[in-house]
Protein backbone atom coordinates (compact mmCIF):
# COMPACT_ATOMS: atom_id res chain seq x y z
CA UNK A 1 0.00 0.00 0.00
CA UNK A 2 1.16 3.68 -0.49
CA UNK A 3 0.83 4.89 3.22
CA UNK A 4 0.12 8.77 4.56
CA UNK A 5 1.73 9.01 7.96
CA UNK A 6 2.26 11.55 10.74
CA UNK A 7 5.09 11.69 12.80
CA UNK A 8 7.61 9.86 10.94
CA UNK A 9 10.18 11.62 12.78
CA UNK A 10 8.80 11.09 16.36
CA UNK A 11 9.27 7.97 19.17
CA UNK A 12 6.00 6.08 17.90
CA UNK A 13 6.56 6.99 14.15
CA UNK A 14 9.95 6.38 13.33
CA UNK A 15 9.44 2.83 14.58
CA UNK A 16 6.06 2.93 12.46
CA UNK A 17 7.71 3.34 9.22
CA UNK A 18 10.75 1.46 10.07
CA UNK A 19 8.15 -0.88 10.40
CA UNK A 20 5.72 -0.50 7.45
CA UNK A 21 8.97 -0.44 4.94
CA UNK A 22 10.19 -3.86 6.17
CA UNK A 23 6.84 -4.70 5.23
CA UNK A 24 7.07 -3.88 1.69
CA UNK A 25 4.82 -0.85 2.29
CA UNK A 26 5.61 2.62 0.05
CA UNK A 27 5.13 5.42 2.33
CA UNK A 28 4.96 9.23 2.18
CA UNK A 29 6.00 11.40 5.45
CA UNK A 30 4.32 14.32 6.34
CA UNK A 31 7.69 16.37 8.33
CA UNK A 32 7.80 19.84 9.68
CA UNK A 33 11.03 20.70 8.21
CA UNK A 34 14.13 19.59 5.61
CA UNK A 35 16.40 17.99 8.41
CA UNK A 36 13.38 15.64 9.44
CA UNK A 37 13.12 14.93 5.66
CA UNK A 38 16.61 13.98 5.19
CA UNK A 39 16.31 12.16 8.60
CA UNK A 40 13.21 9.94 7.09
CA UNK A 41 14.63 9.86 3.16
CA UNK A 42 15.05 6.10 1.56
CA UNK A 43 13.64 3.49 -0.41
CA UNK A 44 10.42 3.60 -0.29
CA UNK A 45 9.89 6.75 1.48
CA UNK A 46 8.91 10.58 0.31
CA UNK A 47 8.92 13.10 2.69
CA UNK A 48 7.02 15.82 2.60
CA UNK A 49 7.67 19.19 4.31
CA UNK A 50 4.30 20.32 5.87
CA UNK A 51 2.01 20.75 8.77
CA UNK A 52 -0.99 18.92 10.18
CA UNK A 53 -2.70 22.08 10.57
CA UNK A 54 -2.42 22.93 6.44
CA UNK A 55 -6.22 21.01 5.89
CA UNK A 56 -5.88 21.35 1.92
CA UNK A 57 -2.26 19.87 1.98
CA UNK A 58 -3.58 16.81 4.27
CA UNK A 59 -6.35 16.62 2.49
CA UNK A 60 -4.81 16.10 -0.93
CA UNK A 61 -2.08 13.41 0.75
CA UNK A 62 -4.85 11.33 2.05
CA UNK A 63 -6.61 11.37 -1.10
CA UNK A 64 -3.26 10.08 -3.12
CA UNK A 65 -2.74 7.09 -0.53
CA UNK A 66 -4.12 3.62 0.21
CA UNK A 67 -4.34 4.33 4.20
CA UNK A 68 -3.58 7.22 6.37
CA UNK A 69 -1.51 6.28 9.68
CA UNK A 70 -1.12 9.38 12.11
CA UNK A 71 1.03 8.92 15.21
CA UNK A 72 1.95 12.74 15.69
CA UNK A 73 0.25 15.17 18.01
CA UNK A 74 1.05 18.62 19.40
CA UNK A 75 1.42 16.96 22.66
CA UNK A 76 -0.41 20.31 24.16
CA UNK A 77 -3.64 22.11 24.75
CA UNK A 78 -4.18 22.51 20.99
CA UNK A 79 -4.00 18.63 20.50
CA UNK A 80 -7.91 18.61 20.17
CA UNK A 81 -8.44 21.03 17.87
CA UNK A 82 -5.43 20.28 15.77
CA UNK A 83 -5.97 16.40 15.68
CA UNK A 84 -10.16 16.86 15.07
CA UNK A 85 -9.05 19.27 12.06
CA UNK A 86 -6.62 16.30 10.69
CA UNK A 87 -8.85 14.14 10.80
CA UNK A 88 -11.79 16.09 8.88
CA UNK A 89 -9.20 16.71 6.33
CA UNK A 90 -8.23 12.98 6.26
CA UNK A 91 -12.10 12.11 5.61
CA UNK A 92 -12.12 14.63 3.15
CA UNK A 93 -9.65 13.19 1.52
CA UNK A 94 -9.69 9.27 1.29
CA UNK A 95 -11.64 7.78 -1.16
CA UNK A 96 -14.21 4.87 -1.17
CA UNK A 97 -12.54 1.93 0.68
CA UNK A 98 -9.45 3.52 2.02
CA UNK A 99 -8.13 3.13 5.27
CA UNK A 100 -7.80 5.33 8.16
CA UNK A 101 -5.83 4.17 10.91
CA UNK A 102 -5.90 6.81 14.11
CA UNK A 103 -3.77 6.79 17.31
CA UNK A 104 -5.65 6.79 20.86
CA UNK A 105 -4.66 5.72 24.36
CA UNK A 106 -5.70 3.58 26.71
CA UNK A 107 -5.95 5.96 29.02
CA UNK A 108 -9.28 6.75 28.31
CA UNK A 109 -10.23 3.78 29.88
CA UNK A 110 -9.21 5.18 33.06
CA UNK A 111 -8.36 2.55 35.88
CA UNK A 112 -8.91 -0.95 35.75
CA UNK A 113 -7.48 -4.65 36.70
CA UNK A 114 -9.03 -5.85 33.33
CA UNK A 115 -9.39 -3.49 30.87
CA UNK A 116 -10.14 -4.58 27.05
CA UNK A 117 -11.24 -2.09 24.23
CA UNK A 118 -14.94 -2.60 25.58
CA UNK A 119 -13.99 -1.05 28.54
CA UNK A 120 -16.32 1.96 29.19
CA UNK A 121 -14.49 5.26 28.52
CA UNK A 122 -13.87 7.06 32.15
CA UNK A 123 -10.67 9.30 30.85
CA UNK A 124 -9.03 11.94 33.04
CA UNK A 125 -9.16 15.22 32.52
CA UNK A 126 -5.37 15.15 29.97
CA UNK A 127 -7.47 12.96 27.26
CA UNK A 128 -11.36 13.45 28.21
CA UNK A 129 -11.65 15.25 24.54
CA UNK A 130 -10.45 11.82 22.64
CA UNK A 131 -13.54 9.20 22.77
CA UNK A 132 -15.57 11.81 20.52
CA UNK A 133 -13.10 12.02 17.93
CA UNK A 134 -12.37 8.35 17.87
CA UNK A 135 -15.88 7.42 18.17
CA UNK A 136 -15.92 9.67 14.46
CA UNK A 137 -13.65 8.20 12.98
CA UNK A 138 -14.52 4.64 13.78
CA UNK A 139 -17.73 5.52 12.79
CA UNK A 140 -17.15 7.31 8.98
CA UNK A 141 -18.69 6.04 6.58
CA UNK A 142 -16.89 4.94 2.96
CA UNK A 143 -13.66 4.16 4.47
CA UNK A 144 -12.37 1.65 7.03
CA UNK A 145 -11.82 2.99 9.84
CA UNK A 146 -9.38 1.54 12.69
CA UNK A 147 -8.54 2.80 16.35
CA UNK A 148 -5.15 1.75 18.08
CA UNK A 149 -4.65 2.60 21.76
CA UNK A 150 -1.22 2.16 23.67
CA UNK A 151 -0.33 1.63 26.27
CA UNK A 152 2.74 3.38 28.19
CA UNK A 153 5.42 2.77 25.62
CA UNK A 154 8.98 2.66 26.51
CA UNK A 155 12.23 1.40 24.40
CA UNK A 156 15.31 2.42 23.78
CA UNK A 157 15.40 4.72 26.40
CA UNK A 158 12.92 7.09 25.49
CA UNK A 159 9.11 7.22 26.74
CA UNK A 160 7.12 7.67 29.69
CA UNK A 161 9.32 5.36 31.92
CA UNK A 162 12.36 8.54 32.46
CA UNK A 163 9.51 10.48 34.43
CA UNK A 164 9.54 7.85 36.68
CA UNK A 165 13.09 8.47 37.47
CA UNK A 166 12.69 12.24 37.04
CA UNK A 167 12.88 13.22 41.37
CA UNK A 168 15.11 11.75 43.98
CA UNK A 169 14.80 13.02 47.41
CA UNK A 170 17.57 15.26 48.90
CA UNK A 171 20.23 13.77 51.75
CA UNK A 172 21.07 10.30 52.64
CA UNK A 173 20.36 8.29 52.17
CA UNK A 174 18.64 8.86 48.81
CA UNK A 175 15.66 7.60 46.87
CA UNK A 176 13.21 7.95 44.05
CA UNK A 177 10.13 9.35 44.40
CA UNK A 178 7.13 7.56 43.03
CA UNK A 179 4.32 8.77 41.48
CA UNK A 180 1.58 8.65 44.12
CA UNK A 181 1.82 5.48 46.59
CA UNK A 182 3.22 3.26 43.60
CA UNK A 183 1.13 0.48 43.94
CA UNK A 184 -0.72 1.69 40.82
CA UNK A 185 0.04 -0.71 37.68
CA UNK A 186 0.88 0.63 33.97
CA UNK A 187 0.20 -1.36 31.30
CA UNK A 188 3.24 -1.21 28.91
CA UNK A 189 4.10 -1.89 25.37
CA UNK A 190 7.81 -2.14 23.64
CA UNK A 191 7.86 0.54 21.12
CA UNK A 192 9.15 -1.63 18.46
CA UNK A 193 6.18 -4.57 19.31
CA UNK A 194 3.88 -1.41 18.85
CA UNK A 195 5.07 -0.13 15.95
CA UNK A 196 4.39 -4.10 14.40
CA UNK A 197 1.26 -3.66 16.17
CA UNK A 198 0.42 -0.68 13.35
CA UNK A 199 1.41 -2.87 10.30
CA UNK A 200 -0.51 -5.95 11.73
CA UNK A 201 -4.09 -3.41 12.24
CA UNK A 202 -3.37 -1.61 8.58
CA UNK A 203 -3.07 -4.98 6.79
CA UNK A 204 -5.54 -7.08 8.80
CA UNK A 205 -7.48 -5.15 11.33
CA UNK A 206 -11.62 -5.95 11.44
CA UNK A 207 -13.14 -2.20 9.88
CA UNK A 208 -14.24 -0.13 13.29
CA UNK A 209 -11.86 -2.09 15.64
CA UNK A 210 -10.40 -0.51 18.48
CA UNK A 211 -7.19 -2.90 19.42
CA UNK A 212 -5.23 -2.09 22.50
CA UNK A 213 -1.13 -1.55 21.71
CA UNK A 214 -0.47 -3.35 24.58
CA UNK A 215 1.94 -6.26 25.83
CA UNK A 216 0.21 -8.05 28.80
CA UNK A 217 3.10 -6.44 31.10
CA UNK A 218 1.62 -4.54 33.91
CA UNK A 219 4.25 -3.33 36.21
CA UNK A 220 3.29 -1.35 39.36
CA UNK A 221 5.19 2.17 40.03
CA UNK A 222 7.01 0.53 42.90
CA UNK A 223 8.61 -2.26 40.53
CA UNK A 224 9.58 0.17 37.75
CA UNK A 225 11.17 2.57 40.97
CA UNK A 226 13.36 0.17 42.09
CA UNK A 227 14.83 -1.23 39.19
CA UNK A 228 15.43 2.16 38.30
CA UNK A 229 16.60 3.34 41.45
CA UNK A 230 18.72 -0.02 41.34
CA UNK A 231 20.18 1.30 38.46
CA UNK A 232 21.08 4.30 39.90
CA UNK A 233 23.25 3.31 42.72
CA UNK A 234 20.30 3.64 45.56
CA UNK A 235 20.14 -0.09 46.41
CA UNK A 236 16.76 -0.18 45.23
CA UNK A 237 15.17 2.63 47.70
CA UNK A 238 12.18 4.64 46.53
CA UNK A 239 9.34 7.02 48.46
CA UNK A 240 6.12 7.04 47.94
CA UNK A 241 4.24 10.34 47.21
CA UNK A 242 0.71 11.69 48.35
CA UNK A 243 -1.14 11.62 45.31
CA UNK A 244 -2.20 15.60 45.75
CA UNK A 245 2.05 15.86 45.92
CA UNK A 246 2.26 13.74 42.18
CA UNK A 247 -0.69 16.27 41.30
CA UNK A 248 0.95 19.56 42.37
CA UNK A 249 4.38 18.44 40.96
CA UNK A 250 2.24 17.28 37.48
CA UNK A 251 -1.07 18.79 36.85
CA UNK A 252 -3.29 16.87 34.61
CA UNK A 253 -0.37 15.10 33.41
CA UNK A 254 -0.23 13.25 36.88
CA UNK A 255 -3.52 12.59 36.98
CA UNK A 256 -3.10 10.19 33.99
CA UNK A 257 0.25 8.73 35.74
CA UNK A 258 -1.97 7.71 38.40
CA UNK A 259 -4.29 5.41 36.97
CA UNK A 260 -4.26 2.31 37.75
CA UNK A 261 -4.54 0.15 34.57
CA UNK A 262 -3.69 -3.67 33.68
CA UNK A 263 -4.65 -4.86 30.34
CA UNK A 264 -3.38 -8.47 28.10
CA UNK A 265 -4.22 -7.19 24.74
CA UNK A 266 -5.86 -10.01 24.02
CA UNK A 267 -7.76 -9.04 20.97
CA UNK A 268 -4.97 -8.40 19.24
CA UNK A 269 -3.53 -11.41 19.34
CA UNK A 270 -6.22 -13.34 18.56
CA UNK A 271 -7.55 -11.58 15.37
CA UNK A 272 -4.10 -10.27 14.30
CA UNK A 273 -1.21 -12.24 13.19
CA UNK A 274 0.89 -9.91 15.71
CA UNK A 275 2.97 -11.43 19.22
CA UNK A 276 4.73 -9.17 21.03
CA UNK A 277 8.44 -10.19 21.71
CA UNK A 278 10.65 -7.53 23.25
CA UNK A 279 11.74 -7.84 26.40
CA UNK A 280 9.72 -6.08 29.43
CA UNK A 281 10.19 -2.25 30.86
CA UNK A 282 11.73 -4.20 34.56
CA UNK A 283 14.15 -6.10 32.19
CA UNK A 284 14.76 -3.01 29.62
CA UNK A 285 16.02 -1.05 32.64
CA UNK A 286 17.35 -3.71 34.31
CA UNK A 287 19.70 -4.00 31.44
CA UNK A 288 21.15 -0.85 31.64
CA UNK A 289 18.32 1.30 28.85
CA UNK A 290 17.32 3.74 31.02
CA UNK A 291 20.77 4.53 33.18
CA UNK A 292 21.64 8.68 33.21
CA UNK A 293 23.49 9.51 30.18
Amino acid sequence: MNVFLTGATGFIGSGVLSALVAAGHSVTALVRDGDRAAAVRRDAVTPFVGDLRDGEAVRRLAAEADAVITTASPGDATSAAVESAFADAVLAGLRPGATFVRTGGVWVHGSGADLTEDSPVVAPGLVAWREALDTRVLNASGIRSLLVEPGVVYGHGKGLPGVVMSARTAGEPAALVLLGSGAQHWTTIHVDDLAELYVAVLEHGRPGARYLGVSGQNPTIREIGEAAALRRGLDGRVTPEDASDTLARLGAFGEALLLDQQATGERARTELPWKPTRPSLLDVIAAGAYDPS
